[in-house]
């Protein structure tokens, strides 16, 4: 109060609007203001759009922030380039109505469209934003690339602006609030799997139910109970509850399980194809009299299926699959910490004419493996002969499963065991770190297909700048990986280096993950020759062998 003047000062918060308004209202015989007049102090940002565009002004991403139609903005669009002059450098132009805040991009534009009476401080700052959040969700910055990843850049322009103005958000603000991490899905989905394994532990009690009933049932010398269909003669327990049983064991491995036993008695259940002959005499009686039948493809289906359905691999009879799996953990600095594989035979026989038999196994390791066979394999004439079979020679292996007849285990922190050694050189620079990573083959009988070296990377600091690189790469934002990908490393192409460039520490490029398959074992364990117990004839076989990664990683 002074000199019957009165101030009043009112600040308050518009969310929506995202400003602060000061209203200032002057009440008394103050000679320079007139009485009662209220002055309004603002300052307002409106932004109207934010595109992505070509140099020709063609628009790949645009989010509007205002009612806009389609055509309008793609005017707008079309206009900007022939605005700029080349002879100046600018970061905005303006026309009669809007300004265009832009900003270069190899060959595109990051373009603002705003009001002409918006702050250009504050439009610059929020350019700067957008041309930020680009390149975390594009690999690079390339139309293709730009239009793939459509609907991530709108929904992180979105987190940027509201109604036409700008949020109070960063970039690590923005990729937690697109990445919607939701607690209630979580509980969802393990309330879900909860019920999932609870529906199968019932599914194996009733199972083990049925066949406890078939098994009373024939020690009583009973029927078996059935279960009957509509139109259908009971099935007989037995076959039902192995059905089950099968239906259980294919859900939690899934691997190719043999048909079901058809039951023996009669059945009047509906048949595929039991009309056949009704309809081919029917045929025959329309072509005495003389219509024209046009041949069905039905006939030809069953063997097209057939062909679709094939394996990928020409399995025999007896058909074996080896298979290792290796877990490695080696220092940055050298030496290795674990290394520990373990690989096993697996026999499965399609044919029980040929369940006596025995495998001829030829072991050139010379690393030290530990062998173990399966308890009902002749262990005496395995260490003797290297032949694996039965302890009864007159017993046959299960047809149409797959049992484990071998297996072996080797743990080492030898580091000339090692298959594939990784070398990771992080140096730090003036603009932030050049990496230099390199890989040799130390095993050459080995072929790795798929290769890729996962290398972590800072988050928020945008693609790596490659230098040198054998092979190719990919950079996921999302995950902040960098992956570096070989098709093939073998003999002939036992080394090779990647060099790239980025802002970070040392410690950020750790822990180094490797991922591989080969066809090839690492123990040199084969099965060379199957032969019949009785006669000791040779019998056809097929192998599939296969070296997979566990866990590979340079801490």
């Amino acid at each position: 109060t002074c000199h019957n003047h009165f101030v009043f000062l009112f600040f308050f918060w518009y969310p929506l609007l995202s400003s602060v308004y000061l209203f200032a209202s002057y009440v008394g015989d103050d000679k320079n203001l007139p009485k009662g007049h209220i002055y309004l102090l603002c300052s307002c940002q409106v932004l109207l759009a934010a595109a992505v565009c070509t140099k020709a002004g063609k628009a790949i991403v645009s989010r509007q922030f205002v009612e806009m139609t389609r055509t309008r903005i793609e005017g707008l669009l079309a206009a900007f380039p022939k605005l700029m002059n080349t002879g100046k450098q600018h970061t905005f132009v303006e026309t009669e109505s809007v300004r265009y805040v832009y900003q270069p991009m190899e060959k595109l534009y990051m373009v603002l469209i705003t009001t002409k009476n918006s702050n250009i401080l504050e439009d610059l700052e929020t350019l700067r934003l957008f041309s930020r959040v680009i390149p975390e969700y594009c690999r690079a910055l390339e139309e293709n690339e730009i239009s793939e990843h459509c609907f991530d850049l709108i929904f992180a322009f979105d987190e940027i602006v509201a109604l036409g103005y700008r949020e109070n958000v960063n970039l690590a603000q923005i990729r937690t609030f697109t990445e919607m991490d939701s607690h209630e899905e979580k509980v969802f989905r393990a309330v879900r799997e909860t019920q999932e394994r609870e529906a199968k532990a019932e599914m194996r009690r009733k199972a083990k139910e049925l066949q406890q009933a078939r098994r009373d049932a024939e020690r009583q010398g009973k029927k078996a109970p059935g279960f009957g269909g509509f139109g259908s003669s009971a099935v007989s327990g037995g076959s039902t509850a192995a059905m089950i049983t099968e239906t259980i064991i294919e859900t939690d491995k899934p691997k190719v399980a043999p048909a079901p036993a058809r039951p023996s008695g009669p059945s009047k259940a509906l048949k595929l194809g039991a009309k056949g002959k009704e309809v081919d005499n029917f045929v025959d009686k329309l072509k005495s009299e003389g219509e024209t039948i046009m041949s069905s493809n039905l006939g030809k289906r069953t063997s097209e299926a057939t062909k679709v359905h094939a394996p990928p691999i020409n399995m025999e009879s007896v058909h074996m699959k080896i298979e290792e799996k290796i877990t490695l953990t080696c220092g940055r600095d050298g030496g290795l910490q674990n290394m520990e594989l373990h690989g096993m035979i697996m026999l499965r026989i399609s044919d029980d004419k040929f369940g006596r038999i025995r495998l001829h196994v030829e072991n050139e390791d010379k690393k030290g493996v530990q062998l173990q066979t399966h308890p009902n394999v002749d262990k005496k004439l395995f260490t003797a002969e290297s032949l694996i079979g039965l302890k009864n020679p007159e017993k046959s292996f299960p047809v149409n499963s797959d049992v484990g007849v071998l297996k072996w285990r080797l743990q080492t922190t030898e580091e000339s065991f090692i298959p594939l050694t990784i070398n990771c050189w992080p140096s730090e620079s003036g603009n932030g770190c050049d990496v230099n990573i390199e890989y040799e083959l130390q095993e050459d009988h080995l072929e790795l297909n798929d290769v890729i070296i996962t290398i972590p990377l800072p988050s928020g600091v945008g693609a790596p700048v490659i230098g040198e690189i054998d092979g190719e790469y990919r950079h996921d934002s999302r995950r902040n990986t960098l992956e570096w990908c070989l098709p093939v490393i073998d003999a002939k192409n036992k080394s090779g280096s990647l060099e790239f460039s980025i802002a970070g520490q040392p410690n950020d490029f750790f822990p180094v993950q490797v991922s591989f398959i080969s066809k090839r074992n690492y123990c040199n364990i084969q099965v060379t020759k199957v032969t019949q117990v009785d006669g000791n004839s040779p019998v056809r076989f097929s192998t599939e062998t296969t070296f997979l990664v566990d866990k590979y990683e340079i801490l």
